[in-house]
């Protein structure tokens, strides 16, 4: 996770963004961020993680999403590169923090994403330890050529999945795998094509299907450790299909992070994903 010291609603790339609404009540939602990442940080602690908190930047409040910063598999780290100039100073703040996370041996190699090409990191590009592959957005931030570039990096197969609502402009805040095999989506965010992919590989008794309003208070966009899931406040009907799914849900208020188009998963980035396979696991 990143401090969240320096975040604030200073601009706008995407639907979400209100600088104004922000500006409002900013000691309030200051306050209120500074305390919705507290009760983050211990959820995920509660469900079994091991949180590394690093330092934000001034000037770069969306840093307070590390989901972004890279994808990670097998201790390798691949370091983004994003879309929007508000966004691309936190490229070299990030590198430079992965690799101390490399000296203190909790990765073992960090690279950058080629140039020439969009990838906006585990939000854009979601293990899935059940069938052992990357599902890949692209369309509003990461592009389609950077799904390549992935593959060959990680020796992984990666799905495209595109992506056609500008408010769930990265894969995270529609789609999320969960430890038993199941996938909890919101269809509308996907193209045809895209629909049919999941739908192809995964079970239909597998896929849950999220409403507007879950994905809209991004309960989508979840931390799924073993049977616990960490996400901002869901709606009682979500809660308890997952319950009858064999999962517990850990509400978190994350308010005015959601201000900013980020929830749970946006605000963290997991080290720990592993590959089964061999041929993966040598990169």
């Amino acid at each position: 996770m990143t401090d969240s010291s320096h975040f604030e609603v200073s601009y706008k790339i995407n639907p979400w963004m209100t600088p104004e609404a922000w500006r409002k009540d900013e000691a309030v939602n200051r306050a209120q961020a500074r305390e919705a990442q507290r009760q983050l940080a211990t959820a995920l602690r509660q469900a079994g993680a091991r949180v590394t908190i690093m330092d934000g930047v001034p000037g770069l409040p969306d840093m307070v999403f590390p989901a972004n910063a890279a994808v990670v598999l097998n201790g390798r780290a691949l370091v983004s590169r994003f879309r929007y100039h508000e966004r691309q100073g936190e490229e070299r703040h990030f590198f430079s923090k992965f690799m101390r996370l490399k000296e203190l041996g909790l990765l073992t190699e960090v690279a950058r994403a080629p140039k020439g090409c969009w990838q906006e990191g585990a939000g854009d590009c979601i293990w899935d330890a059940s069938r052992q592959l990357f599902w890949a957005g692209f369309g509003p931030r990461s592009s389609f050529e950077a799904i390549a570039a992935i593959k060959d990096h990680f020796g992984a197969p990666a799905v495209p999945l595109e992506l056609v609502s500008g408010k769930f402009y990265h894969l995270d805040t529609c789609f999320v795998p969960f430890s038993g095999g199941e996938i909890l989506y919101y269809p509308p965010a996907f193209s045809k094509i895209s629909l049919a992919a999941i739908r192809d590989r995964v079970p239909a008794d597998a896929l849950i299907e999220a409403s507007e309003e879950d994905a809209e208070r991004f309960a989508v966009n979840a931390v799924n450790i073993g049977r616990e899931i960490v996400m901002a406040e869901p709606a009682q009907r979500l809660t308890d299909r997952l319950k009858e799914r064999g999962y517990n849900t850990m509400p978190v208020h994350l308010r005015p992070f959601i201000m900013s188009g980020g929830g749970a998963y946006c605000m963290t980035l997991r080290l720990d994903l592993k590959s089964t396979s061999p041929s993966i696991s040598k990169g």
